[in-house]
């Protein structure tokens, strides 16, 4: 009897073609459960789920980087908006966590052990492309040889931010040489004069590309703000402001966190238009 023409193929020789492309094995089989808490699994699983975020967002963020630094706005543009939709999958992984007591966290939090959040190398990549560098950061990998290459590297490389102010420089706009030779293994400080040049690109035409490209950045400088401030109020509810995991200060250093925008003069202009 033939087969009928809207029925699928069900018969392979080996493992399915959608198991080949997404090893949907491998992933579903990643969670080795610490404590017998049936809530430890929706934690586990959110928190690999944000590591596949950063993944995807660096990846983003490294491909808006490598276009800026060809000229080529349109394509670094067409990458930082996806990484919005990305960002905000990112930030809702939240929502599983936010209402956490802490009763029901602590019932399985001495399974983390030491481990903590801050100890993410991807995230930690995702800071760096940001302009928030601090090469203390990769201390905490130094016994895994490739990721700490990996930061490293990132940690000596520009950042995003960086290189758009080397495409405004290159575009004729008044970027102080002390900017774009600072040393970019540090932390990006505001600059007046590079406050200045957006003052002036939001001062003019609403439709240039460079303006156009401030506004993207400031959308993720928004939702960058709004995961730091989610983690924060997560943090908060599932364990007030005890010591965090890991030895960090907990919900203390999340509000120093948060009170920070990156892509600074992009915020500070605005007063100034």
């Amino acid at each position: 009897m033939s087969q009928e023409a809207d029925t699928p193929n069900l018969d392979f020789a080996g493992t399915t073609p959608y198991e080949d492309y997404v090893q949907a094995d491998v992933l579903t089989h990643l969670q080795h459960l610490r404590s017998d808490d049936p809530g430890e699994m929706v934690f586990l699983v959110t928190t690999q789920v944000m590591e596949l975020w950063f993944t995807v967002i660096v990846h983003e963020w490294e491909t808006a980087t490598h276009a800026l630094r060809r000229d080529d706005i349109p394509a670094a543009v067409a990458a930082l908006k996806r990484s919005l939709r990305e960002l905000e999958a990112l930030n809702a992984s939240w929502r599983p966590l936010a209402q956490l007591t802490p009763a029901q966290f602590n019932s399985y939090r001495s399974a983390l052990g030491e481990g903590s959040g801050f100890q993410s190398a991807m995230y930690r990549r995702m800071e760096f492309l940001l302009g928030d560098k601090s090469a203390s950061m990769l201390v905490p990998h130094r016994g895994a040889p490739r990721v700490h290459a990996e930061l490293e590297k990132a940690l000596q490389e520009p950042s995003l931010y960086d290189e758009v102010l080397a495409l405004l420089a290159r575009r004729g706009y008044a970027i102080p040489a002390s900017v774009l030779q600072r040393d970019l293994t540090q932390k990006y400080e505001p600059s007046p004069a590079v406050e200045k040049v957006w003052t002036d690109l939001y001062s003019g035409d609403e439709s240039n590309e460079l303006a156009r490209l401030g506004e993207t950045l400031t959308d993720v400088g928004e939702l960058v703000w709004r995961w730091r401030n989610d983690h924060l109020v997560a943090t908060r509810r599932a364990m007030g402001s005890k010591t965090g995991t890991g030895g960090s200060a907990g919900v203390a250093w999340l509000e120093k966190r948060a009170t920070k925008n990156v892509f600074p003069e992009l915020w500070t202009a605005r007063s100034h238009v």
